[in-house]
Parts: structure tokens; C-alpha cells; sequence
């Protein structure tokens, strides 16, 4: 299908090492020569001024490039060219959509050239596993025991997995988020659990953990019980400080089922404190999305209708200031119909100035440029809905080559 490309692994061991070379260009200066000659640019570039040329190109052309030579793949596959590319053009966030409900296999879209790659992705068994992705870095945990995680580049394909989390190994909720420093390279992972207390309903034990990189060490930095309210499956780092959603267990008005609560993973909250960063959402909310958009945190949320909260109406995106809610942007009609038949939840996420928004029932994707306030359909994604209980669901990744974990 049109828009469809392969990602395509490359090797040097391929490459011929058989080049054409030319003693002089004054032999293609003979005018009463009528045949036409050309020069390989190869031939003629150094090495420094190849790779600042390469380095401008789309991530996935330089992959491509990678296999034209074999001077070529040891120009993009080099240290200095990896670090001096992530600061030369950056690239726009990718959106891998999983197009299968029982194994971790889909398709990444490029915003740029508005082109679908298949990937593999690493460590994933199913694609019901939780991820969370900064600046380069995913990170997968499995939705059984909770227990099993991996930090990878997806691009490179660079995996490690890191130890058990302490907590509850069984937990009834979990939040998982990564953070990257962007000047040293370490990263921060962060679990919240969210376990009912045996024969209370409205009372939920809540834990979050936290692992540093640089120590290669999980640390329970709370652990405390919350009456009414628990955790769910929401949560983002922005700027040294941890967001989650919470959801109401009792039965409160429509408008005040959703919270969100604020840890500061510098100044961590003493215990028994953690309602107190407490913020209403902007409106009834059917679900909320949250993400990191240049350390700012953004909400995508379903609107319920005023007599029936359940029942989506539309898709609003709102930009957390302080601790009050500013309405960035509301879907339009047009695009809300678009995608047909929407549940009152949906995946959605984003980075970067981008964020993608997609229906668990199709494959259909919509992009929303926070900057250019722009919205506009991705490419048709090149895998059709075989069957109508089949799930999509996605997740959004800047796609960086210098980055491992």
C-alpha cells in the first residue's frame, strides 16, 4: 500500500569494497567530448563535510543511507555522528500503532515524510503491556506480574532490562512513567500501585517507586492509604515532578470523578500529605491522557455529556499552568466524526509539540500540532480492520540513534 515502507536492516558485509577511481577531473573538461560524465559525490567529500550533510537527513534516511557504502554505514553508525546528529535537525516524534491485540506487531508512522515503517519492537511480548516513552527511551512492563521491565530504544533496538520493583508484586492499578535527563543521559522510571485494602472498597493502598540509572536501584519513596480515591493507569514526568490520575471509588458527582495529584520527585511529599497537591479537572471527563510536551503537562480527555457523563461528546486538550487548567485546543466536529465510532475512552499521546489521538476500534490516526494549532489525518495506516472486535491502541517516541539506556 502507498505510504507503506520496510525498515530494513543493514549490514556491511554485503557492501562491494570495489570503488571507481578517477586520477584527475581535468579528463571531463574536454570540450569536443559530446559524452556526458559524471562524479560520484562520494568521491569528493571528506568525511567531516559527508557527515554534516547526512546528519540533516530524516532518521529513517539515514538508515537508508547506511546502506549505500561502506564508508557510508561507518559514517552514520559512528559515535561522533550519532551525538552530532541528535543536535543538528531534530526530529519529530513517531507513533507506533499495534494492529494486533495478542502480539506486540504493528507500524510507526513518520510525521515528516508521512510514512508508515514496519518495526519489530524489542523485550515486548503483547502489545496489552504498559509503556511509557522519553526522549528516545520506552519503557515496557508487563501486565501480569508488574515485575518485568525493559528500557529500549526502539530505533536501535538497544534493550536492558532492569531489576524487580519492590511494592506489591499483584497490584490492582499501575502508573508507569520514564524521564531522561537530556544532558547526562540518566533516566528516572517511576511505578505507582494502587492496591485495595482487603474488604474496603473506598480505602486504597498507594505506593510509588522510583528507579535511578545511575545507582541502578528502585527506591519506595511513599507508600500511604487514601480513602474514596485510587490510582489508575495514567501518569508523566514534566520537569522533576510526578502526575497521575486519580479516580473516584465513591460514587461522587459526575465532575469530580477524576483528579490529579502532583509529586515532586525533589522535594518528595511527606507522608500522609499527597491529597493536598490535589487538582480537579477542568470538566467531566470520560478518560484523561497525560503527557509531556516540552515539560509542560498537557490532558487529552473525552468531554461527557451534561445528562449522560458516561457518553462522549467530544475531545478537548488542556495545558496544566500552576495549578490551574488552560483549554489549549477542542477537536473539531469533523475530525470527532471522522473517526466513526468512538468509544468514551481512546489512546492518545504525544511529545514534543505532537499528539496523536486514535480509536481502539480503528486505525485510524488524527495528529494535532500544538504549535501550528493544526490538525490533519496521518497517512492511511496500511492495515485494515479484519474483524470487528479488533483493538488498536499506540504509543508515541522521539526516534533518536544516540540514545541508549
Amino acid at each position: 500500500m502507498e505510504g507503506e515502507t520496510s525498515w530494513v536492516s543493514h549490514s556491511i558485509d554485503n557492501f562491494s569494497s570495489d570503488t571507481v577511481e578517477f586520477d584527475s577531473f581535468l579528463e571531463f573538461n574536454d570540450e569536443n567530448d559530446k559524452e556526458v560524465a559524471t562524479v560520484s559525490v562520494d568521491l569528493i567529500l571528506p568525511d567531516d563535510l559527508l557527515e554534516r550533510i547526512l546528519a540533516y537527513l530524516p532518521i529513517a534516511s539515514i538508515f537508508r543511507a547506511g546502506c549505500v557504502c561502506k564508508r557510508w554505514h561507518e559514517i552514520v553508525t559512528s559515535k561522533r555522528f550519532l551525538w552530532n546528529s541528535s543536535h543538528v535537525l531534530a526530529q519529530k516524534p513517531w507513533y507506533f500503532m499495534f494492529t494486533s491485540s495478542d502480539e506486540p506487531v504493528g507500524y510507526a508512522y513518520d510525521p515528516i515524510l508521512r510514512k508508515w515503517y514496519g518495526i519489530d519492537l524489542p523485550c515486548i511480548e503483547t502489545s496489552s503491556w504498559f509503556i511509557a516513552s522519553s526522549c528516545g527511551l520506552v519503557c515496557f512492563m508487563d501486565n501480569d506480574s508488574r515485575s518485568e521491565l525493559y528500557v529500549c530504544n526502539p530505533v536501535t533496538k538497544c534493550c536492558k532490562e532492569l531489576n524487580e520493583p519492590p511494592g506489591p508484586k499483584f497490584s490492582d492499578y499501575s502508573a508507569l512513567a520514564v524521564s531522561l535527563n537530556h544532558v547526562s543521559h540518566n533516566y528516572m522510571v517511576s511505578i505507582v500501585k494502587s492496591k485495595q485494602v482487603p474488604g474496603n472498597f473506598f480505602e486504597w493502598d498507594l505506593s510509588i517507586h522510583l528507579y535511578d540509572s545511575s545507582t541502578i536501584t528502585w527506591v519506595t519513596t511513599l507508600s500511604e492509604i487514601l480513602t474514596g480515591w485510587r490510582a489508575g493507569d495514567e501518569s508523566v514526568i514534566c520537569d522533576g515532578v510526578l502526575y497521575f490520575l486519580i479516580y473516584s471509588t465513591g460514587g461522587g458527582a459526575p465532575e469530580n470523578r477524576h483528579g490529579l495529584i502532583m509529586y515532586n520527585l525533589r522535594n518528595r511529599s511527606p507522608h500522609g500529605l499527597l491529597m493536598r497537591s490535589f487538582i480537579p479537572v477542568p470538566c467531566s471527563l470520560t478518560c484523561g491522557r497525560l503527557m509531556n510536551l516540552k515539560e509542560k503537562l498537557i490532558m487529552v480527555g473525552g468531554i461527557g455529556r451534561q445528562d449522560r457523563p458516561d457518553i462522549i461528546k467530544g475531545i478537548g486538550i488542556w495545558v496544566l499552568n500552576g495549578t490551574q487548567w488552560q483549554e489549549a485546543a477542542r477537536m473539531p466536529h469533523k475530525y470527532f466524526q471522522g473517526f466513526g465510532e468512538f468509544d468514551d475512552v481512546f489512546a492518545s499521546s504525544g511529545t514534543d509539540d505532537l499528539i496523536y489521538i486514535q480509536s481502539y476500534g480503528a486505525p485510524a490516526l488524527l495528529v494535532y500540532d500544538i504549535n501550528q494549532k493544526q490538525w490533519k489525518w496521518s497517512q492511511k495506516c496500511p492495515v485494515a480492520k479484519r474483524f470487528p472486535l479488533q483493538l488498536f491502541t499506540g504509543f508515541c517516541f522521539e526516534p533518536r540513534l544516540e540514545i541508549t539506556p
